[in-house]
């Protein structure tokens, strides 16, 4: 947005943060100084709507929350997104009240936002685990289901954070409890998904299997990257941390097998999901489903005057008191508004509940940062000029053996500046392909040894469509395909080694990581099995 189209106030708040050298350093600034991010929605591609959105939102209903629903939602729909889910923290308020004073504003936030799908949730706090959303279809029973659910499965509520074999059974059987719900139809459909996995180390990969094997079409994948991404822009311009707040150590109840790299984000990505070979790997190699998926975690928005307001009473109100606004910039918040840096696209039939929930369970979903891209439309089909075949993201291509087989990408390219003011370049695609070896004998195996970058295409459009067909020979045994792009900015050879991952996301520098300078795409698997 040029100078002369800014009101008097963002004007005055702009000149300020270029004088600090924040403005042309590829740096975020505060809604309202810069405009939103300016978002035309690509025309359905491969018979799908790709519905954008985020499932990990706080609001003052979480003790370090600070805006309200409708704060949340406006900002979603202004950058762009087509879905939200509100994720206050479970813990013993929110169970006795949060979750139930919450729920008039989601409602009201569904009748002033018509546009924008707004799912009620939260953030399971998991037992023996991590935290985790959990969200439902909008229905009677979506807040009593959930409440249930909370007071009798949460970590924090029941004092079983520890990582023990009965807490562990304690999450499975808040999955089962989830399950029961949807069968007796006390609500219409409901998901889990693993929120920042590999932060501290406590997700192992015998609980992933397990929440994955207990309720298949309930838990159903992972964040690939963390929110907090403004968390890493170097001091005095940021907090001076890491992005995603990934800067833990091994705690009691970390599990031992993981490398010292996995308490790190790698361009911005969670190392369970930058590793190629790694633990996501070791899982689609098995031939099941486990998808990812990436958000803003928002709590406190970087570059925001925004504080919590006078006479906050947690406990008793369930919520902090509306935020008031000041007059300085803080540079120390950690996080973007929805859609404002990441992005959830999900495949789906329609612009409704039920359709963003149907996409996600079938893994019809790719991820970004920073609109480092406006579209994709990835098919793995037959080559048969006569009869073809073909599946998108998360979808199984069934043919039999020696038929040969293609991979045909279609990107639109960026066109439009994003949150930081500028039009994203990508500079490269890579395609990343494991063979299917069944299920493991170890579950706590976190290695696909099989899986490596097989082929990278270089972007040089820098408008329109970029379009690639990679051949990948004659089907002689079940495989898998996932796909990453980058703007090419910062790379480095891969946890496995130039064999395996000759040019992938560099490891993030504590203190000192520009989420802005560092884009990434990443998008759920396909699979090719002989009939």
């Amino acid at each position: 947005m040029p100078d002369e189209a800014l009101p008097p106030d963002g004007l005055s708040r702009r000149t300020m943060l270029r004088r600090a050298g924040l403005l042309g350093a590829g740096l975020a600034v505060a809604p309202g100084i810069l405009g939103v991010t300016a978002s035309a929605a690509p025309p359905p591609r491969g018979g799908y709507r790709w519905l954008a959105g985020d499932h990990h939102i706080h609001t003052q209903y979480s003790l370090d929350g600070r805006y309200r629903v409708i704060d949340h939602v406006r900002q979603g729909a202004a950058h762009g997104l087509d879905w939200m889910v509100i994720t206050d923290h479970g813990g013993p308020t929110h169970a006795r009240i949060g979750v139930e004073r919450v729920h008039p504003e989601i409602v009201a936030a569904r009748r002033d936002v018509p546009d924008a799908l707004v799912f009620q949730g939260l953030e399971w706090n998991i037992p023996a685990a991590e935290h985790g959303t959990v969200f439902v279809h909008p229905g009677r029973e979506e807040v009593r289901v959930l409440k249930e659910f909370e007071g009798s499965f949460d970590g924090i509520v029941r004092n079983a954070l520890t990582s023990t074999p009965a807490n562990e059974a304690l999450a499975i059987a808040g999955i089962d409890f989830l399950a029961e719900a949807l069968r007796r139809r006390r609500i219409e459909d409901v998901l889990f998904l693993a929120n920042h996995p590999a932060r501290q180390g406590i997700d192992t990969p015998h609980e992933i299997r397990n929440w994955r094997d207990a309720q298949p079409h309930i838990a159903v994948g992972m964040e690939a990257a963390p929110g907090h991404q403004a968390a890493g822009i170097a001091k005095p311009h940021g907090a001076g941390l890491s992005r995603g707040y990934y800067f833990m150590e091994p705690g009691p109840d970390s599990f031992p097998a993981y490398p010292p790299a996995s308490y790190r984000t790698f361009g911005g990505f969670d190392w369970m999901t930058a590793t190629v070979g790694g633990l996501w790997d070791s899982l689609l190699a098995e031939g099941r489903p486990w998808w990812v998926t990436a958000n803003s975690d928002s709590h406190a928005i970087y570059g925001d005057t925004a504080v919590t307001g006078p006479g906050s009473n947690f406990d008793r109100d369930g919520k902090l008191a509306d935020a008031v606004h000041g007059t300085v910039p803080d540079l120390t918040n950690a996080d973007f508004w929805p859609g404002a840096y990441t992005r959830t696209h999900v495949g789906a039939d329609g612009h409704s509940y039920r359709a963003v929930m149907a996409g996600i369970r079938a893994g019809r979903v790719w991820v970004d940062h920073g609109a480092l891209v406006a579209g994709l439309d990835i098919r793995l089909r037959t080559a048969d000029r006569w009869a073809q075949d073909s599946v998108t993201l998360g979808g199984v291509l069934r043919a039999r053996r020696g038929t040969p087989l293609e991979l045909v990408i279609s990107v639109d390219l960026a066109r439009l500046p994003n949150w930081a003011q500028f039009v994203p370049k990508l500079a490269r695609v890579d395609i990343v392909q494991g063979e299917v070896t069944g299920p493991v004998a170890d579950r706590d195996t976190f290695s696909a040894p099989k899986t490596k970058v097989v082929r990278s295409f270089t972007v040089t459009a820098t408008a329109g469509t970029a379009k690639f067909t990679h051949s990948l020979g004659r089907l002689d045994g079940p495989f898998y395909l996932r796909l990453r792009g980058t703007d090419g900015k910062r790379v480095a050879v891969g946890l496995g080694g130039a064999a395996v991952d000759p040019a992938g996301p560099a490891m993030d520098v504590a203190g000192d990581a520009d989420p802005w300078e560092d884009l990434w795409f990443y998008t759920n698997p396909m699979w090719a099995l002989p009939a």
